[in-house]
Order: structure tokens, then C-alpha cells, then sequence
């Protein structure tokens, strides 16, 4: 049995599916680089226009394996102190390669988030949880930091720092509902309705350029770590100026509104 499953759902989609439903999908070695492959794979696909991501059975991911976190090669000859750093390595390519992509990546989030699974589902662009999810910082729980795979970086940023604090430092859980109310995700769904709700938003997307949806990705993560106002404009301007100066795709528009259809972008 694949660990990783991808699948083609609809013209322009790929996802890739978290398949290890008896562990609830956990974060073990074995999985993580199959799944980072899968990721870069899809990434420099050219009929890929979006990325969804979930898990198998009743979990997104719960986190680090406790009982095998999966042997690799790259292991061997190494020392304690040397297989933990080759090891958080390894999650933390994950969390590059989601932000990294070319497409936007929509974290279907399926049921409990926990941990490294708090961490992977904050890595993705756009998130959508069925009512059945919950997320969790663990590492406080298990006698460690909750401060993991970037998510004292990227929770702040996301639910203001009051939240991200207090979910941080007491370990509690968060449900779908609480979630939704704080922007951790962007809605809730009924759990038998999440690909749907998911492949919706992908098909609307997937209906825009290629260029300016990139575009906008990278620009987003970028103003998060912008230094000014002033210097991320000057960032806009130049990828909006490429897009409008290398493109037909505003006279596309135009002309798509004046005839009454859609525009379709070449880019």
C-alpha cells in the first residue's frame, strides 16, 4: 500500500492524499519523503493549476509517529544527535515545499490536526475544514515546545498573536467551529462535503492566468515577511507590470466582458 496517494480529480487539480489511516496519517519518515516528492512532482507540472492536500480515513495528520517514525538510509552511521537533525530536516522540507510551490496548495482538512499536523495544515495557502476537524500544538502536551516546523511563525501571523499565544502555551484544542471564527481556516463544511467545497474553489481558480495566480501566491508569503510598506509595493508593482507588459491577458478580459463569456487566459 502507497503511503502517499495522487490522484487527478478534475482538469487542472491534483491531490494528494495522506494515506495511513490506522496511524491517523502521522508524520513518519517513510511518509514525509514520498509526500515531499509527490509535492515537488505536482509543483513543476505544467496541467496542474492546484494542489489539494488532505488525509485518509478520520485524521489529516496526527503528528509525529510515537511508535515507528520510519527508517531511512540516510540515517545510518549517524549518531543520536546527527538522526535528529537529518530527521527535522525532513519535516522541515515539507513545510518549504508547500509555500515554495507554483500552485496554490488548499489544505483539505478532514478531521484532527495535531502537531507536525497543526504545522502542515498552517503551511498550506488556503484551508477548509470539515466540522469533524480540530487542531492542537502537542509538543507542549509531551513535555516539549509547542514552537514547531514554523508554527510559532506562521499562527501569528494568521490569528494575531493573543491566539497564537494562548493555543500555543495551554496545548488546547481548537474545533472546527472555534477555527472558523478565528481565521485559522477559511470555512467550515459537513465532512462528506470538504473535496467538493475544495474541488469548487480549485475550479475557480484554475479559471484565472497561470502568471497572476502565481504571482499572487508569492506575493502573499512575501508581505508576511516584508520589511515596509513601501518596499513590498515596489514588489507588487514589478509582478503586476510583468504580468499586464508580457501578456495579453487584460485585453482578454476586456474583451471577454464586452462579448459576455469568460475570459480565457494564455498567458
Amino acid at each position: 500500500m502507497s503511503f502517499v496517494n495522487v490522484e487527478y480529480p478534475h482538469d487542472g487539480v491534483c491531490q494528494i492524499t495522506l494515506n495511513r489511516p490506522e496511524r491517523m496519517n502521522a508524520m513518519a519518515f517513510d511518509v514525509m519523503v514520498p509526500f515531499r516528492e509527490a509535492l515537488e512532482a505536482a509543483s513543476f507540472n505544467n496541467d496542474v493549476r492546484v494542489v489539494i492536500v488532505t488525509g485518509a480515513g478520520e485524521g489529516f495528520c496526527a503528528g509525529a509517529d510515537l511508535e515507528d517514525p520510519g527508517w531511512l538510509d540516510i540515517f545510518n552511521g549517524l549518531t543520536v544527535p546527527g538522526i535528529a537533525r537529518r530527521a527535522m530536516k525532513i519535516l522541515e522540507d515539507v513545510v518549504r515545499t508547500l509555500q515554495d510551490m507554483h500552485q496554490p496548495v488548499i489544505g483539505a482538512i478532514n478531521g484532527a490536526a495535531i502537531g507536525g499536523g497543526f504545522c502542515l495544515a498552517m503551511a498550506t495557502d488556503i484551508r477548509i475544514a470539515s466540522h469533524n476537524a480540530c487542531f492542537r500544538p502537542a509538543g507542549i502536551n509531551n513535555g516539549l515546545t509547542s514552537a514547531e516546523l514554523g508554527l510559532s511563525y506562521l499562527l501569528p501571523r494568521a490569528i494575531g498573536t493573543s491566539r497564537a499565544f494562548d493555543i500555543m502555551l495551554t496545548g488546547r484544542d481548537v474545533d472546527a467551529a472555534e477555527a472558523a471564527a478565528i481565521g485559522l481556516v477559511s470555512r467550515t463544511v459537513d465532512h462528506e462535503a470538504l473535496l467538493e467545497e475544495c474541488y469548487t474553489i480549485a475550479e475557480r481558480i484554475c479559471g484565472f492566468s497561470r502568471l497572476g495566480v502565481e504571482f499572487s501566491k508569492q506575493m502573499l508569503w512575501a508581505g508576511m515577511d516584508a520589511g515596509s510598506l513601501h518596499t513590498h509595493m515596489n514588489h507588487e508593482s514589478h509582478a503586476q507590470l510583468f504580468v499586464r507588459m508580457t501578456t495579453e491577458n487584460f485585453e482578454e478580459a476586456i474583451r471577454a466582458r464586452k462579448q459576455g463569456r469568460s475570459p480565457e487566459f494564455k498567458d
